[in-house]
């Protein structure tokens, strides 16, 4: 995938990371092919999903690497550049079309600088802001949002969590000001086999069903950013799971279905 020239977007369009938060690859691509992602399809490449591998096999650990700019990187031998930088001695991914914020330590921290603001919307318990581990991640946003109606357990989260992202949107205050909007999709993480009826436990098909659900759930973001302003968006998932294969299940170890994540960017013009 070439990479974009992030110079001239960062400032110019609103700027989004969505993550998929545990959406296997093999997963999102079989949906895509089965005619099963009607609002995603026409955002992603004629290709579908780009297969990438994640920095981490959980969601604190990949997060932690996305913030500092370390975003899933392509299956295939690098360097790869990345879009967004924090300088450090004997980087070798910092690209002429790398947005590279210095002084910042977070590229959060480096978009504020930049005007924008930076809202964080959270899913998984990792941003539940409980506690100050559920607190961490979400720490360098200006603005952080998290209910139970947007955890794993709430069947509807997805569009809950829209909701307040098209809210926020909208919102007079921040009409004339670029926004970096942080979206961490819960309904793919377990459980999710009550997305798929008359499944009693979670399974690549569950996960699929899921999946299909979200892809409804984003379509009223899509027409809000098309109402405000040209946007970026960067949708990925932050790891995968397992199911059983090669007797792996869950994540936070190095199995194939955990560490190849799904990965697009795309720009959403009004």
């Amino acid at each position: 995938m070439t990479i974009p020239d992030m110079r001239r977007i960062v400032g110019q369009h609103d700027l989004l990371l969505i993550t998929l938060d545990t959406l296997r690859y093999d997963v999102a691509q079989a949906q895509l092919q089965a005619g099963q992602l009607p609002h995603l399809t026409p955002l992603l490449p004629p290709t579908g999903w780009e297969r990438r591998h994640t920095p981490g096999s959980f969601t604190l650990a990949a997060h932690a690497a996305f913030f500092a700019g370390f975003l899933p990187t392509p299956a295939t031998p690098g360097p790869h550049p990345r879009l967004l930088a924090l300088p450090f001695p004997g980087s070798e991914t910092i690209h002429p079309h790398t947005c590279v914020f210095e002084g910042a330590d977070t590229i959060v921290g480096g978009l504020a600088g930049r005007g924008y603001h930076t809202l964080c919307i959270g899913g998984v318990g990792f941003f539940n802001l409980r506690n100050p581990l559920g607190s961490a991640l979400a720490a360098p946003f200006q603005e952080r949002h998290w209910r139970p109606e947007f955890g794993v357990t709430a069947r509807d989260s997805t569009a809950a969590q829209v909701a307040l992202a098209c809210q926020r949107l909208a919102a007079p205050e921040l009409r004339e000001r670029r926004l970096f909007l942080f979206l961490n999709v819960s309904a793919l993480h377990q459980p999710n086999c009550h997305y798929l009826p008359g499944a009693e436990h979670d399974t690549p098909a569950s996960q699929g069903a899921a999946l299909a659900y979200v892809d409804g759930a984003l379509a009223p973001l899509w027409a809000a950013l098309r109402r405000r302003a040209p946007a970026f968006v960067i949708l990925c998932a932050d790891h995968g799971t397992a199911y059983g294969e090669g007797g792996y299940h869950g994540h936070r170890h190095p199995h194939p279905v955990v560490m190849e994540v799904p990965y697009a960017h795309f720009e959403v013009l009004p």
